[in-house]
């Protein structure tokens, strides 16, 4: 017999198939308590449950985390892992620090195919997606390093695009969210993606609680295409009427998340572009300096340049922040992950 990972499973569906094996409410909901409460999976953890009980367990379910292969910390306290999953594949999330919350990064793809110019990732190229356990054990495994620093936060910013893989993450946004799962808030999760608009018209129409950031980076249709192929499919103002339709549905702003790059994105003409494309939208716009990749020939922002172009952005009647990066001396700030190989 094939066995599923117990991650694999909505909460429902594990429910179902505990009471196959344990059909006493107190011992479900002991079993439960491990895996949702506690985020044990290790079967011989669960002290309080019989042995003849764990070892059913044991026959039906998968229940192995993925292997931390390296873990590098860096001076603004992030701290980058590289994953070795079942198959061998390597992935990497990041987790991210500050006073008031402890954000995790997750990936959602073993690479991604969308070739973005200025994205680490890119370089791979697509090897898979990945399942839900596999989205779900990430959580797991940086709550089981952290221990005491619960995460409280999740961005699926990491390795991948998100909706070229909707099936797992809706998958994963059910476990995560579910009152009797994991029981977290959708307001502290965020999907990114590069702009897969029909993607974007199915997630709105699914009543998924969650955040929604848009890798935007131009308001100029020739440049994003110049950095993101996916403006040749789904153009900017087919990405505009998707995203006043999401936001309809959604009680959350969207975030446009807007990579500075030196000589290319910050002029005058950038700054009317972005005033026409989101002025009338509901959102924020995110502002992160380009952080340098090796054998990519984007050159990064001075701070002069970053403050000159921050002094134009905020005349918009938009709402803007400037996220410094974290993470960026491990290869772990934004753009940078690439499963090890950098």
């Amino acid at each position: 017999m094939i066995k599923k990972h117990l991650l694999s499973y909505s909460v429902d569906e594990l429910k179902n198939k505990l009471l196959n094996i344990c059909d006493k409410p107190f011992r479900l909901k002991q079993i439960l308590q491990w895996i949702y409460s506690h985020h044990v999976v290790d079967f011989e953890q669960m002290t309080n449950v019989p042995k003849d009980i764990l070892r059913d367990l044991s026959n039906e379910f998968e229940n192995v985390l993925p292997e931390i292969v390296d873990i590098k910390k860096s001076y603004d306290n992030s701290v980058k892992f590289l994953l070795k999953l079942r198959d061998e594949a390597l992935i990497e999330m990041v987790y991210i620090p500050t006073e008031k919350k402890n954000t995790l990064c997750i990936s959602t793809q073993v690479g991604c195919s969308r070739n973005c110019s200025f994205c680490a990732t890119a370089k791979i190229g697509l090897k898979r997606n990945l399942t839900t356990e596999e989205l779900v054990s990430q959580f797991f495994v940086a709550n089981g390093y952290f221990k005491n620093d619960k995460m409280t936060n999740i961005v699926l910013m990491g390795m991948g695009e998100p909706l070229d893989n909707i099936e797992s993450l809706i998958n994963f946004l059910n476990i995560m969210t579910a009152n009797e799962g994991l029981d977290f808030s959708g307001r502290k999760i965020t999907i990114s993606t590069c702009g897969i608009v029909p993607k974007i018209y199915t997630l709105a129409d699914m009543d998924l609680k969650f955040k929604l950031a848009i890798s935007l980076n131009s308001a100029i249709d020739s440049k994003r295409s110049y950095m993101m192929p996916i403006n040749d499919t789904y153009p900017l103002n087919e990405l505009k009427k998707a995203v006043l339709y999401f936001r309809s549905k959604s009680r959350f702003r969207v975030t446009f998340e807007y990579i500075m790059i030196s000589d290319f994105n910050m002029g005058k003409e950038d700054v009317r572009a972005l005033k026409k494309f989101c002025g009338d939208i509901s959102c924020k716009i995110n502002l992160l300096k380009w952080n340098e990749i090796h054998g990519l020939a984007w050159k990064s922002p001075t701070e002069k340049q970053i403050e000159s172009f921050i002094k134009e952005i905020n005349h918009l009647p938009i709402a803007v922040t400037y996220r410094k990066s974290r993470g960026g001396d491990i290869a772990g700030a934004c753009g940078q992950l690439a499963g090890g190989q950098n």
